[in-house]
């Protein structure tokens, strides 16, 4: 049993600091064997990914589907949902702290340590789409070919780190001060909350400016992507603390408040409309005004020139995120929770395969020459994706072991089933 985060003696802060990392330590490895197997489970996924990025790195890029032609690919499409799941980890922020919501204001550590772990996630699916993890310090200020601030995709790795280190301070100084026993100061993280709601905006739409200013890719070329990317953002982020939160009061003896989670579902219910119909607006300027800059659109709803394998994928994602629409404005979504949550799910598979294998992958079929070649990732490329999304909810589940004590002024610990 895990034991509770005791006060620190007399004597200075720096002094008490490796007592604390201590605690938390003890804190995020301690539970019942529910808990075990599902660590286990995620590091054994996240060690055979860890293998296949070995083998790529010993024996190159050819070994992943990727290609002259599609140079971005799985690995891609997962750093760009991941920076939109950071970016929505806001949506607990905002309630909590710009309307002074209490009951937001006490689960919203949730929603901080979520963006780091997505965050994470994101520079992983980066440094695996590199090829040579050793080009890696090109993309550290002051070291590397940094090209800034020409390049957008310096300006990705710039505000992407700093909301890593926002939300890093965010979360380290109120555990901090409850090792301390003590009241955390305003000034110390409230500015800080403030500033990484206007970043957490401002990394997913970096993103997006990093796709549309690809002259080249006429896909991508469209002032809507950066409003779509946020929209879709405000769909996975709290998808996916609905399902944490339900999870921790089904998992463990931590009392979910209805207030925050029925807060998050009214959030969903209307940005799950406004991403279908930025989807619908898109498709309409698209397909109705006609012209050779419709290929790729025309490529992924409906084949082009008998190449049809991204068809199933877009399909499917817009029936998810139809069928999450209606069971989220469905009577019954207000009081069972099952149906909450599978509507949770089907949406965040949705906008996953919306803005990855649905998004990234077309913006390159076919190519500036009108060659159509096509791609389909690796067994390779899947493992390896599986592997960090293994490593993201290790980081993520650790975390939330740690913050229901700051919550609760005690640690979790597991229902007997």
């Amino acid at each position: 049993m895990a034991s509770e985060i005791s006060p620190s003696e007399t004597g200075s802060h720096w002094s008490s600091y490796p007592k604390f990392l201590y605690r938390l330590l003890v804190l995020a490895t301690d539970g019942s064997l529910l808990f075990y197997a599902w660590m286990t489970g995620l590091t054994a996924v996240a060690l055979v990914g860890a293998n296949a990025w070995a083998q790529q790195v010993s024996q190159g890029m050819g070994l992943t589907h990727m290609s002259d032609h599609v140079s971005w690919g799985l690995y891609i499409a997962n750093f760009t949902f991941v920076v939109g799941v950071a970016a929505g980890g806001v949506m607990m922020v905002i309630p909590a702290y710009v309307y002074h919501d209490r009951k937001m204001h006490d689960v919203v550590i949730f929603g901080e340590m979520l963006s780091i772990a997505a965050i994470l996630m994101a520079q992983l699916f980066v440094l695996v789409d590199l090829g040579r993890p050793d080009r890696f310090w090109h993309l550290v200020p002051g070291l590397g070919q940094f090209n800034w601030p020409l390049s957008m995709l310096s300006w990705d790795v710039l505000v992407l780190n700093g909301y890593l280190v926002l939300n890093l301070h965010i979360c380290g100084y109120l555990l901090y001060m409850r090792h301390l026993r003590r009241e955390p100061n305003p000034k110390w993280y409230v500015p800080f909350v403030f500033i990484s709601i206007v970043w957490a905006i401002s990394i997913h739409t970096v993103t997006a400016f990093l796709y549309s200013g690809l002259g080249g890719r006429p896909l991508w070329n469209s002032a809507l992507l950066a409003p779509r990317f946020l929209a879709s953002a405000f769909v996975a982020g709290p998808a996916f603390l609905i399902v944490a939160l339900h999870a921790l009061a089904r998992f463990t003896s931590f009392h979910v408040e209805e207030r925050p989670v029925r807060i998050l579902s009214s959030i969903l219910r209307i940005t799950v409309l406004l991403n279908l119909f930025m989807l619908v607006s898109e498709v309409f300027t698209e397909f109705y005004s006609g012209g050779h800059h419709t290929a790729s659109a025309r490529y992924l709803f409906f084949g082009l020139h008998g190449h049809h394998v991204l068809v199933p994928w877009i399909w499917t994602a817009i029936g998810l995120n139809v069928a999450a629409a209606i069971a989220l404005f469905h009577p019954r979504a207000r009081t069972s929770v099952p149906l909450l949550i599978a509507a949770c799910v089907a949406t965040f598979i949705g906008v996953w395969i919306e803005k990855g294998m649905g998004l990234i992958v077309p913006g390159f079929i076919p190519s500036p020459l009108h060659e159509i070649v096509e791609y389909q990732p690796s067994v390779v490329e899947w493992k390896v994706t599986a592997g960090i999304w293994a490593f993201g909810l290790l980081v993520y589940t650790a975390a939330l072991k740690i913050a229901v004590p700051v919550i609760t002024g005690k640690p979790v610990s597991a229902k007997k089933h």
